[in-house]
């Protein structure tokens, strides 16, 4: 997917440095409470932190002293921890999966920045990207600048495989404003609410997909909820089309039909944000998106099976994560910022201007 864009703005700045070949790793810290007093080292972590490693894995990383309580290396399993101690399980240092670092910067003023994210960057930390994101170059570029007050940082996701624009605020006035912004627009939804109109909303985000085969409608009203289901690798589990979730409300309207390759160009307006609804409301009326290794028709992920794409976790003790991608989405923000289409998501008309 990717942003819409009528009239392309220009390109104010790129930035970026090239990613170091292996992160610094990573801690964690937690400070032992009352109600886990007495217990074990290995009880405390293979019981709290069992999303993140199993059984085996926790005894792996004691054992590779990569628990510290107090500052002091800890590598016997069956210490006692008792109420107060401070425990720090250090993650051992891995290259990431490659990905992209320039930006483009689009728009920037004393409050926020319009990046045009590529492709195949993450946003923010999470899984095996924990350094090769955008908030990283965020902070390299204002390390550059000198200026200790800004510390630009996203207000929205990108979904990894997204390109498009992504707005950082660099103030808080801005965080918090357009924190907002976004929280009202899905605040509106309501399960029986199939309203499309803006209403009045001070951000509207629109999308640009390619979703397999011919959508015979020239608009689609998608108001199906979304939930999450456990996961085996991933803390926060994989989102679904669930009827006990949570309302989300996507209006589609057919921009292309191309018959020969069997697609649909489409834009997609939301009024909900929740994750991955793109991928699983257009699965979910039988046109998942062109390539989507994830989502089946009727929005729900086609296999659970964890296919390893990197040994950087098992070797630290932890689950080997899925080989799929996550979805992702883009935004049309309201001063009207866009960002250069992917030749896949032009029309033909737009292709032949280009031409």
């Amino acid at each position: 997917m990717s942003s819409l864009a009528e009239k392309e703005s220009p390109v104010l700045e790129t930035f970026g440095v090239e990613w170091p070949d292996s992160n610094g790793g990573l801690t964690y810290a937690d400070t032992v409470k009352s109600n886990t007093s007495g217990s074990t080292l290995i009880n405390f972590y293979s019981t709290k932190h069992s999303s993140s490693a199993p059984f085996q894995g926790w005894l792996q990383r004691i054992q590779n002293g990569q628990i510290t309580i107090d500052g002091q290396i800890e590598t016997n399993p069956d210490t006692i921890i008792r109420d107060g101690l401070e425990l720090v399980y250090h993650r051992i240092p891995w290259k990431e999966p490659d990905a992209p670092y320039l930006l483009d910067v689009l728009y920037e003023d004393n409050h926020l920045v319009a990046l045009n994210k590529p492709s195949g960057l993450q946003v923010l930390p999470g899984g095996l990207f924990q350094q090769r994101i955008v908030l990283t170059q965020l902070q390299w570029r204002g390390g550059k600048s000198g200026d200790q007050e800004l510390h630009p940082v996203p207000v929205h996701r990108l979904g990894r495989g997204t390109s498009g624009i992504l707005l950082c605020a660099k103030s808080k006035l801005a965080k918090t404003r357009l924190s907002a912004y976004f929280a009202d627009g899905t605040a509106v939804v309501r399960e029986k609410n199939t309203n499309t109109e803006r209403s009045g909303r001070k951000i509207s985000k629109i999308y640009r997909a390619l979703a397999t085969g011919i959508i015979d409608k020239d608009e689609v009203v998608i108001c199906q909820p979304i939930g999450a289901m456990r996961y085996v690798g991933v803390a926060k589990g994989l989102y679904m089309a669930s009827s006990s979730g949570k309302p989300a409300l996507s209006k589609v309207k057919v921009l292309e039909r191309d018959v020969q390759r069997n697609c649909t160009l489409v834009q997609v307006e939301i009024q909900s944000g929740r994750p991955h609804q793109i991928r699983i409301h257009l699965s979910f009326i039988g046109h998942p998106l062109a390539g989507d290794p994830l989502y089946a028709s009727g929005g729900v992920p086609i296999s659970f099976d964890s296919e390893s794409v990197d040994d950087s976790h098992a070797k630290d003790g932890g689950y080997q994560r899925p080989a799929r991608p996550l979805p992702g989405d883009w935004l049309f923000f309201v001063i009207q910022i866009t960002a250069p289409l992917p030749y896949m998501l032009q029309s033909q008309e737009e292709a032949n201007k280009v031409k």
